[in-house]
């Protein structure tokens, strides 16, 4: 998901999704852990995208000091 895509989501909705992202990466470590992960491709783009995610909220606080 594009930061872009994730500025047009309302607030409410972003945390929401950073709560899931960790979640879905918290489920990923443990599969790469037991050996059950095949793609760990995704374990990157996850920890990625929670990235964006949280960037977007860290920006919208920070414009609301302003």
């Amino acid at each position: 998901m594009r930061a872009n895509e994730l500025r047009m989501i309302s607030d409410e909705e972003l945390l929401a999704k950073a709560e899931e992202m960790k979640k879905a990466l918290l489920n990923l470590k443990i599969q790469k852990a037991t050996g059950q992960l095949n793609n760990t491709a995704l374990l990157g783009q996850t920890r990625r995208d929670l990235a964006r995610v949280l960037s977007v909220i860290k920006e919208r606080k920070l414009k609301g000091k302003k």
